[in-house]
């Protein structure tokens, strides 16, 4: 089995998020007790949850390739699934949708066996060619164009962009010598957490103008701009550790980060909203479903991936 070469740096930034994790469940724990009167059941579900979320996450990293890959191929499938099943598709398409799954094996593949090129066109081009044709040898025309165009939009938001996830992994670590692409996993995953975080925690203390009232009335200008200016800072801080980023190409990455996180909110809540649905499910306890945790992601990862392969890894695009 191939197991990944975990720095020293790695191992760091895995302790120190647990460290911060514990810090920020002490301060629950001392709300509880000095608020009694008040109900944090939701707030405490929350803590659990980032715990076996993130030790989920460590485990994923620290163990051998291929576990690795299990996990993002396993965190797709219950994404796309989710998502299907919050937007219904024709009884026709039952016969489409295997396709649509056995998609998430078959990209995972080609990252495996470092075939990257077909990782970048396979959902984008060969999955786009290949339902709507699938669709056709059913014969149901009623509704066609709007449930190839769901079906398609799901494979990319679920499966290919979360797909970058395991991309950063079979990056050369001749590149980044400090950390690998599992420094890169951590950098991009932590920082979007953060950038979601820093906007709830300004929009919440200082939220005062709402930036999008009709798609997200909880968003507003203040939290928006809590994130551009926490992430940056943040990712100029620990981008020698993890990453091959100069200073500057760090505070660059922050701000996209933090304006593509807000963007993937912003676009799920849209489509949630469109379906008059609060969260896109309940797997998450204090959370939602898997997609209210991701949606940053979708947008995240796959920009900084390429991003970082410009710059540093362009001999393999």
């Amino acid at each position: 089995m191939e197991f990944f070469h975990v720095t020293q740096n790695v191992q760091f930034a895995i302790i120190g998020i647990f460290a911060v994790l514990s810090v920020f469940s002490g301060v629950v724990v001392l709300k509880n007790l000095v608020q009694k009167g008040k109900d944090f059941t939701n707030l405490n579900l929350r803590v659990k949850s980032f715990w076996s979320i993130t030790a989920l996450f460590t485990l994923a990293i620290m163990g051998n390739k291929l576990i690795s890959f299990v996990f993002v191929g396993f965190i797709s499938f219950l994404a796309l699934k989710e998502f299907l099943s919050l937007i219904p598709t024709r009884r026709a398409d039952r016969r489409v949708l295997f396709w649509a799954y056995l998609a998430i094996p078959i990209q995972l593949y080609f990252l495996y066996t470092g075939w990257l090129a077909m990782f970048y066109l396979f959902i984008p081009l060969y999955m786009f060619l290949m339902i709507p044709f699938r669709m056709v040898t059913i014969g149901e025309t009623e509704g066609f164009l709007k449930s190839a165009g769901t079906i398609h939009w799901g494979i990319m938001a679920t499966v290919y962009s979360i797909g970058y996830l395991a991309a950063f992994l079979v990056l050369p670590f001749a590149n980044n010598p400090v950390a690998g692409g599992v420094g890169l996993f951590i950098y991009i995953v932590f920082l979007t957490v953060i950038n979601d975080a820093a906007q709830f925690c300004f929009g919440k203390k200082f939220g005062k103008n709402k930036i999008i009232p009709k798609i997200s009335p909880n968003k507003t200008r203040e939290g928006f701009l809590g994130g551009i200016i926490t992430t940056p800072m943040i990712a100029f801080l620990i981008a020698p550790y993890l990453t091959p980023l100069t200073h500057i190409e760090a505070l660059i990455a922050g701000l996209f980060i933090s304006i593509s996180g807000f963007i993937g909110d912003v676009v799920m809540s849209a489509i949630k909203r469109d379906l008059g649905v609060k969260d896109s499910g309940t797997l998450i306890p204090g959370h939602g479903g898997i997609l209210d945790r991701l949606d940053s992601l979708i947008y995240t990862a796959p920009l900084f991936f390429h991003y970082t392969v410009y710059l540093h890894y362009r001999g393999i695009l």
